[in-house]
């Protein structure tokens, strides 16, 4: 039932001996020897159990390849697990941060280790003898969301991790450039999307520290209670801004209906709830008003395209051998067209 580390997938080794030896050096109280093991759960980001005796880190590093532009930071992950976990238990704590590409090829962070669930795509056995068990994942999810939401970055000292000022402007613009550089032919939806999203941009109702990418797999439970997420995981996209753009990010992963016909891969399977039961607990736990929600949501559509995106490119570039990528490019066309959809019911 716990998300175990497995072998490393081919052509994701990296230079164990270096990695161990400037670990032992960089890190206090290390001894024995290192093992190493993988979570393949990720598309982007790699991931690795790093283990000397029962001493177990987590060291994350960005996937190989050409990265976009502000992509895949570690240096971000770093300097907000760094801090944010005295605020917000469910951020694991990060211990250090390595920008010398020498060690392992790529920057890398070193993390705590978090044991417990993950679910992924659908329900896990261990869940099945709970009541209403999709409902109470999905609350306790919305819960850890307004929670981070509620942090004061200021007393978390990561007033410098973004620009509030300008965040929807800045980040329309630089998605709508990481489509111009990952694009692999035009896309009439993606084009108009981006210039419909600019003309009716909303302004934000309060300031938050935003993850970019709550969803279900990037939260852990404990086995025998759904009702609490006990970890989130990926920080790299972290930042200041709109939190109900982070509440789209999350619809994503959601049902729009119960009749939705045209589901992309990663949508919950099973009895999962809606879209619409997450707006309505976000508002109730958050005092926001949520009127607007279907700009954010598009907005988190067009996001998912330019990600896809990526993830086909570096497939076709031949940057990864990951079968999983051949189909982005569907998915990505796809996800742009629910932005559209999206978007028009805003109008």
């Amino acid at each position: 039932m716990l998300d175990q580390a497995k072998e490393i997938r081919p052509g994701e080794d990296l230079d164990w001996k270096m990695l161990e030896s400037y670990l032992k050096e960089s890190i206090p109280d290390i001894q024995g020897e290192m093992s190493v093991a993988q979570f393949h759960g990720g598309h982007a980001n790699l991931t690795y159990l790093v283990s000397f005796g029962d001493q177990d880190l987590i060291v994350r590093r960005p996937p190989f390849g050409k990265i976009a532009p502000g992509a895949h930071d570690m240096k971000r992950e770093f300097k907000v697990l760094s801090k944010l976990y005295k605020f917000f238990p469910r951020a694991p704590r990060a211990f250090h941060y390595c920008d010398d590409e020498k060690i392992i090829g790529a920057p890398f962070v070193v993390m705590e280790r978090r044991t417990g669930v993950v679910v992924r795509i659908k329900l896990l056995d261990c869940f099945s003898s709970f009541e209403n068990v999709e409902e109470r994942l999905t609350d306790a999810m919305v819960k850890a969301i307004v929670d981070l939401h509620l942090v004061d970055y200021k007393q978390a000292e990561l007033s410098d991790l973004g620009k509030p000022e300008g965040y929807l402007d800045r980040q329309l613009n630089g998605w709508l450039k990481r489509w111009e550089l990952s694009k692999t032919e035009e896309n009439s939806d993606m084009s108009w999307v981006g210039e419909t999203l600019i003309k009716s941009k909303p302004e934000p109702q309060r300031i938050s520290i935003i993850h970019n990418d709550i969803k279900l797999d990037n939260c852990q439970f404990q086995s025998d209670n759904p009702d609490e997420v006990s970890s989130m995981f990926d920080w790299d996209m972290c930042t200041l801004g709109d939190p109900l753009a982070d509440l789209g990010n999350t619809l994503v992963y959601h049902k729009r209906d119960q009749q939705q016909d045209d589901k992309l891969p990663f949508t919950l399977k099973g009895n999962f709830p809606t879209q619409k039961f997450l707006i309505d607990k976000y508002t109730e736990y958050s005092g926001l008003n949520l009127d607007n929600m279907n700009w954010y949501l598009s907005f988190a559509y067009m996001k998912g395209a330019v990600i896809m995106q990526q993830l086909y490119k570096r497939y076709v570039d031949g940057a990864t051998k990951d079968k999983r990528m051949s189909q982005m490019g569907m998915v990505a066309n796809q996800m742009a067209r629910l932005a559209k959809e999206t978007v028009i019911g805003e109008l």
